[in-house]
Parts: structure tokens; C-alpha cells; sequence
């Protein structure tokens, strides 16, 4: 199969269409004498005339940018209750600014975030947040810059899916959701701690 969706540690076809917002120019600053192109967390990540740019897939199902999503609801209702509709976000972004505008997220299948840049780690912390916090049971999935080494440390923080980038091998992406057997702290993908684990399982084989 070429695909390089994995989604619950196989290689599937991916039926989603991923809807991007026409680009602007991304601010240039300078961090520890270096120029970098960066956004910190809260900053807008599309504009109005972007969002208002964006052309929508007449079929099929989309991902769409959650600020996309947010201004077009109304004439999306229907796709909605048939499932052909999800949203991402970037990692920039403040996940309970959305969450406050949705009743209920999960009648979204699919909820997307991108990595921008591999250094960026705050795709962990939105992947728990979604998972614990705002309590989200479907499809969560980590595309853009995502590297195999992370793989393993997205699945903990609840992520089930990952697009892998075209010049990487899935197959071996594949093998990094096993790279450790027995974590040892409790995560969203296990609460419980490998301590308590064995506790447990114990008391209820005595």
C-alpha cells in the first residue's frame, strides 16, 4: 500500500482531504543570533481574508484549519452528522480557545495538529490536553515536520494517527510505536504507572 498514514499501528489509505488556508508571509525574528521564522503560542494563525480564501472541497472528507471551520459551520452542519468533517490546529495555538466555540468535540472524527518544526514540543502537551482535559475519544493526528523518534512519545500523549512526511518510510515509522515495551510513568495512552500496574494485576491473580 502507498500511503503514509499510520493509524492504530498499521499502514491504512488515508480518505481525508487536508484543507491549508492560502499562505502570507510568516514574521522573521531573532532568537540567540539566529533569524528563525516562529509564532509564539496564542498568536493568530490565519487571517480573515485567508480564512475567507479558503476553498472547501465540495466532497469527500476534509481537514480543515479549526478557524475555517469555526466562520463556514453553518453551511456544514449536514457533513458534520456525516462525519466528513474534522479540524486541526497548529501547535501554536491554544487548543481551549476552539474548545470554548465547539459544543461538543466529539462529533468531529478527526482532529488534527501540525508540527511545524520538529523542535517544537508543545504538540505533547496539546495531545494530553485533548485527551484528558477535554476528554476526546476519536481519531487525534499529528501530521506536518513529525519525525519516527517521536512517534512513540505522541502515542503516550494520546495521538493514534500520524501522517508521515513524504521522504520518510512509514514501515519503519511503523516500528517506533514499539520502540519500549513497559513504559514507566502513566500517560494518556495508560493512567496507571508500571508500579501500579503490577500492584494491581497481583492483587487480583491473589
Amino acid at each position: 500500500m502507498n500511503s503514509q498514514l499510520i493509524l492504530d499501528n498499521a499502514i491504512v489509505r488515508d480518505e481525508w482531504i487536508t484543507v491549508e488556508s492560502p499562505t502570507i508571509t510568516t514574521e522573521v525574528r531573532k532568537q540567540a543570533g539566529k533569524v528563525v521564522m516562529f509564532k509564539l503560542t496564542g498568536e493568530d494563525t490565519l487571517s480573515e481574508e485567508q480564512i475567507m480564501a479558503t476553498a472547501l472541497p465540495k466532497n469527500g472528507k476534509i481537514l480543515l484549519p479549526a478557524k475555517v471551520y469555526l466562520q463556514h459551520k453553518d453551511v456544514l452542519k449536514e457533513r458534520l452528522k456525516n462525519k466528513e468533517i474534522g479540524i486541526w490546529i497548529d501547535t501554536h495555538e491554544e487548543i481551549g480557545s476552539f474548545i470554548s466555540e465547539i459544543n461538543d468535540i466529539n462529533q468531529f472524527p478527526l482532529i488534527g495538529v501540525r508540527v511545524g518544526k520538529f523542535a517544537d514540543g508543545r504538540i505533547f502537551s496539546i495531545g494530553t490536553q485533548l485527551r484528558i482535559k477535554f476528554q476526546y475519544k476519536n481519531d487525534l493526528r499529528a501530521f506536518g515536520d513529525v519525525l519516527r523518534d517521536q512517534l512513540f512519545f505522541l502515542k503516550r500523549t494520546g495521538f493514534n494517527s500520524y501522517l508521515i512526511r513524504e521522504d520518510r518510510d512509514p514501515n519503519d515509522a511503523l516500528l517506533a510505536l514499539k520502540d519500549f515495551s513497559s513504559p514507566y510513568q502513566g500517560a494518556a495512552d495508560e493512567p496507571y504507572p508500571a508500579w501500579k500496574k503490577f500492584d494491581r494485576n497481583q492483587r487480583e491473580r491473589d
